[in-house]
């Protein structure tokens, strides 16, 4: 990696973890309340999102990446350590990921699937499905641990950590790492879209036909309180799935790219890993993104944010147990 995009990447991670911190933790706790005129499920679901967002910026950015730009040789180098917290990481930001396609999903059942949206978009199922898919996104990751091993021995301590050498080479592993590539981050990237594209074109016919029905076709004018809810959804669900779209993209392509040819990253150019570092870059900034989505989309969590300002801090806490 060059010199400029190191020095970039420490400023970026360590703003990032400045940033990242705060806003999701304001999110959680604004969120949380449930006085953000949301249904339960949407709030369980953005409230599970900002979490997981928060675990990646703790594990990924602050105790691996600052870590090692200003803290190189600690006991998170160790490695036993540094391969619990490779898990650890990549299991945050797995869920990070998933949760944001069961998001869409249930606002695709919400928009699209009338009859199934009183049995799917209650808080009960929402539970059921984060639940799910947070402990297959953990099991799944368990197996990193053993992938890992030292790049260095001193004094009979193993420090730090690298992919064994079989990892690419032994079938099992190279199996694995495919499965991993699709399931994250892949495969969710395909089904937002593929969501999203369902949503539009549900939104497009359904606008049409109940202009007809109300007679706006015809010059006549009036307020439509059904689809001024539903645009609402709308625009959170496209900015909150745009953002991770656009910030994924350029990982993504390195993940097209790292799959479809097998070319291990030990493999790459100069230009191949700076595009690579920069797409991490991005998809970290996408953790602190989504509440500041909320303040723009969300005039009833404006207020709340508002009203969270001007609380001290024991008031705060105390509003996070109401």
């Amino acid at each position: 990696m060059h010199r400029p995009v190191q020095v970039a990447a420490k400023i970026w991670y360590t703003i990032i973890a400045i940033i990242g911190v705060p806003v999701n933790f304001v999110a959680i706790v604004i969120l949380s309340r449930g006085k953000c005129g949301l249904s339960p499920c949407t709030t369980l679901y953005l409230v599970a999102m900002a979490v997981a967002d928060l675990l990646t910026i703790v594990n990924h950015v602050i105790l691996w990446r600052v870590n090692i730009y200003y803290f190189p040789w600690n006991f998170l180098r160790i490695t036993p350590v540094c391969s619990v917290l490779f898990v650890l990481m990549n299991a945050a930001r797995g869920c990070s990921v998933w949760f944001t396609v069961t998001f869409t999903f249930d606002r695709y059942v919400a928009i699209c699937c009338q009859k199934l949206k009183n049995k799917f978009c209650t808080r009960k199922t929402a539970v059921v499905v984060l639940t799910i898919t947070g402990t297959l996104v953990c099991l799944k990751n368990i197996p990193k641990y053993f992938t890992q091993e030292p790049w260095v021995i001193i004094d009979g301590i193993p420090w730090l950590c690298i992919f064994k050498a079989e990892y690419y080479s032994k079938p099992e592993w190279v199996g694995f790492d495919w499965f991993d590539a699709v399931s994250t981050p892949l495969l969710p990237f395909g089904l937002i879209l593929l969501f999203n594209v369902l949503t539009v074109k549900h939104i497009l016919v359904a606008s049409r036909v109940r202009k007809g029905l109300r007679g706006q076709s015809r010059g006549e004018k009036g307020s439509d309180p059904e689809m001024e809810n539903r645009r609402k959804s709308i625009i959170l669900l496209f900015t909150l799935s745009g953002s991770f779209v656009l910030l994924w993209l350029s990982y993504i392509i390195d993940s097209f790219f790292y799959s479809i040819t097998g070319t291990t990253v030990s493999d790459y150019n100069s230009s191949q890993y700076n595009f690579r570092y920069v797409g991490a870059m991005l998809l970290h900034l996408s953790c602190c993104t989504n509440t500041f989505i909320y303040a723009v989309t969300q005039s009833k969590f404006r207020e709340q944010l508002k009203n969270l300002a001007k609380c001290p801090v024991p008031s705060i806490i105390q509003q996070i147990y109401q």
